[in-house]
């Protein structure tokens, strides 16, 4: 089935996010809306939908004079297999020790690096988003320090390249958990694929809420690379599953959204030791408060 994609760019990120929520009303309804900062210094905002029926260009128009848009662009994409089209595109990440790939570049594993095997599928986590790639610097960074761990939690895990990358370093118990079923799904299948299936336990369940995650606590590790909101939500069940001495490596926040996360864990017996930024998105380590 053919899908569509209404385009168009504007100044401002206040003026962007409100035309994205106004799109949100048009009929037919889109089933998605991106809001991105076009990265060339010129201050433009890209704001796009995606339709499966042709959108109304009518109402498309008003939208643009509302907001000091430029035209949306129209365009009809016929049927593609978009997994595979991405896999061709990705290039590899390096992020310290670490180099994530994809199958078509398996002939261009460098020496002396640790490789993950990820292929671009539904779930998030390929390596390529700040986030990603800033969970897995800090994860580096912990082992510059000489930090080791035996038990890791991977909360929110996509794709489980994080735990993926934890196992690759450290024997012991790794478990990787995910909201949603197709996640945790991947995450199985990139393990058989990394040769690393039993590495790591994935289970479905929402933060801590699942018996294995329950049992294994406290963790010497644990990643969070959800968004704000649940992040700030967890943070209590974090520090509780959390032995004293242990790191928390966060990420999913706005740079602007940064100073509001830490406040909250500091409040929950954290210190920050290490806070990074790529592009708009945050990383933050933040250590448990007690006797290592």
């Amino acid at each position: 089935m053919p899908t569509f994609t209404a385009l168009t760019t504007l100044t401002g990120k206040a003026a962007a996010e409100n035309l994205g929520e106004a799109m949100e009303r048009l009929d037919p309804e889109p089933t998605g809306i991106g809001v991105f900062e076009v990265e060339d210094g010129s201050g433009l905002w890209e704001v796009g939908g995606y339709f499966t029926e042709a959108p109304d260009e009518t109402a498309l128009a008003v939208l643009t004079a509302a907001f000091g848009a430029k035209p949306f662009v129209v365009s009809e994409l016929p049927e593609t297999d978009w997994v595979a089209h991405v896999r061709r595109e990705l290039a590899p990440v390096e992020a310290g020790r670490f180099f994530v790939y994809g199958s078509h570049d398996a002939d261009k594993l460098p020496k002396n690096r640790i490789p993950l095997l990820i292929e671009a599928a539904m779930a998030f986590g390929t390596g390529h988003h700040g986030t990603t790639l800033g969970c897995l610097n800090a994860l580096d960074h912990l082992l510059d320090q000489g930090f080791s761990a035996t038990k890791v939690a991977d909360i929110g895990c996509g794709t489980a390249v994080l735990a993926m990358a934890a196992a690759r370093v450290w024997n012991g118990d790794i478990l990787a958990s995910d909201i949603d079923q197709v996640a945790v799904d991947v995450a199985e299948a990139n393990l058989k694929a990394n040769g690393m299936s039993g590495a790591v336990r994935c289970v479905e369940a929402a933060g801590f809420d699942h018996p294995d995650l329950k049992a294994l606590a406290p963790y010497d590790l644990i990643f969070a690379n959800i968004l704000k909101g649940p992040l700030v939500a967890l943070s209590p069940e974090i520090g509780a599953n959390l032995r004293d001495g242990g790191h928390a490596i966060l990420s999913g926040i706005l740079n602007e959204q940064a100073d509001d996360v830490i406040a909250v864990y500091l409040q929950n017996g954290f210190n920050l030791s290490n806070r990074s930024e790529i592009g708009e998105w945050t990383t933050l380590i933040l250590t448990k408060q007690g006797a290592i």
